[in-house]
């Protein structure tokens, strides 16, 4: 894993280091009148005109580096907090400080810097280090390094290919997390799995990589109770209804609900968070073979309901279904999903955007709130329960796909959501655990999306 203790170091080797001047449009005129009569020239010969994200390197007299002029763009308009991420990887090696009047955000300017610098290098060495940076003043350093090793544990197991990450593996990771943080973990598996979590068992029953049910358990018995369930089918053929080879691509990242479950507990954990952690997460393979499960099959699901199967490609609702069950039955104060679930949020909302939904319209607000806070945006969709009919089963409860296309994120929040009766609060996260295009501080590949605004909203209800 990437040492983010060797990038961001701490505020008093900012006197060692060289300067980034911000600069907002606004304050143009006055920055470069602060310069010497060669770097005004160096500045306007590069067509610096602060504009946001332009770098502008200063040589000094020596040939070395005096400073970094550093674009914001117009003062007071809105742009993505971590842009000053991208100076990492831009920066010639070296140690950087901010200097005079940092970005808006210190905090995210100095996460977004460690996120830009991460590097997935298990098959490949990286190329070259990242620039280094002076710990804003002000800013929590040991904070933002936790938050920005809980990502790159997400990016990390996401990247993974499911070769090499299989459900083993994933219970492998979340055994060495609860490990470091003196967490109890169960596994449930054979035929325990089959008589108490019959979806779970049918999904990845196809597989020579046995299916089970991960659960992770920390924290005081009398606090709050917080449980996350997270999608882990490492990886996804579709099974009988088999996917096309390029959508089948990217499916090594089909887990990457449970892996941001692990960043989210992992960021609980390492703060000490005064509640009682549970994770729950279903690590399956959705694959072929004479033990598969098929269209037209009915399973019973842990919670007693029985379920049409109208697609094996629509697997994740079912393990999800069953975890999320036995995760009700403990009444949580706060119950969390996240999963990669279904392509139609994507179509809705693009890749940067997951779609959240709950009935607890404060629980929402708040969400919402804390993820624009901490640049980790999320968006609330419908749990419109006029579409139940879109999934109904002649000759079972509930079918999992259904026969209609339309409003499938929806539609696949509206079938969790039977499964959840007892908890206080319930929200469902359909993410997509991917950058297809790098921008600053979101390199491409693998990534954690929506735990940091759940993190913060964690901390401030249980603080």
């Amino acid at each position: 894993m990437t040492d983010f203790a060797q990038i961001l170091l701490d505020r008093d080797k900012a006197e060692t280091a060289r300067p980034i001047y911000s600069v907002a449009k606004q304050s143009l005129e006055a920055a470069l009148a602060r310069l010497s009569e060669q770097e005004r020239a160096w500045a306007r010969t590069h067509g610096f005109a602060a504009q946001p994200g332009r770098t502008v390197v200063l040589p000094d007299a020596g040939g070395g580096i005096a400073g970094v002029l550093f674009g914001l763009g117009d003062a007071g308009k809105q742009t993505d907090s971590f842009l000053a991420g991208k100076l990492s990887s831009e920066l010639p090696e070296g140690l950087y400080a901010f200097a005079g009047d940092p970005p808006a955000n210190a905090r995210l300017a100095a996460l977004g810097w460690l996120l830009e610098s991460y590097r997935f290098d298990r098959y490949r060495r990286a190329n070259g280090a990242p620039a280094r940076l002076a710990s804003p003043h002000g800013v929590d350093r040991d904070e933002v390094l936790q938050v920005a090793d809980a990502v790159a544990l997400v990016r990390d197991l996401v990247n993974t290919p499911a070769g090499d990450l299989g459900p083993d593996e994933l219970e492998a990771a979340a055994a060495d997390l609860a490990a470091r943080h003196r967490a109890e973990i169960f596994v449930i598996g054979g035929e325990e799995l089959a008589k108490g979590f019959p979806m779970i068992h049918a999904v990845g029953g196809a597989s020579p990589r046995a299916p089970r049910l991960i659960d992770i358990v920390w924290g005081p018995a009398d606090a709050a109770k917080v449980t996350l369930v997270g999608k882990g089918v490492c990886f996804d053929t579709g099974g009988l209804d088999i996917k096309s080879s390029s959508n089948m691509a990217l499916m090594k990242k089909d887990m990457g609900g449970a892996a941001n479950a692990l960043g989210l507990a992992a960021m609980i954990m390492k703060a000490g968070l005064k509640v009682r952690l549970r994770v729950l997460i279903p690590a399956v393979d959705n694959v072929i073979s004479g033990g598969a499960f098929r269209p037209g099959d009915v399973l019973r699901s842990r919670k007693g309901l029985t379920v049409e199967i109208g697609n094996t490609d629509a697997e994740g609702r079912l393990v999800l279904a069953d975890a999320l069950a036995l995760a009700d039955e403990d009444q949580p104060d706060l119950l969390i999903d996240l999963a990669t679930l279904t392509g139609a949020a994507r179509v809705a909302l693009g890749p940067d955007l997951p779609a959240f939904y709950t009935e607890d319209q404060e629980l929402a607000r708040a969400i919402e709130g804390h993820g624009r806070n901490e640049n980790d945006p999320v968006w609330q969709l419908p749990l419109w329960e006029r579409y139940h009919c879109l999934f109904e089963s002649k000759i079972a409860d509930l079918n999992n796909a259904g026969s209609s296309g339309f409003a499938g994120s929806i539609t696949a929040a509206l079938f969790l959501k039977r499964f959840v009766e007892r908890a206080k609060s319930y929200a469902h996260f359909d993410i997509f655990a991917w950058t297809p295009v790098a921008r600053p501080g979101r390199p491409a590949g693998g990534e954690a999306q929506a735990i940091r605004a759940l993190y913060a909203l964690i901390t401030d209800r249980y603080r």
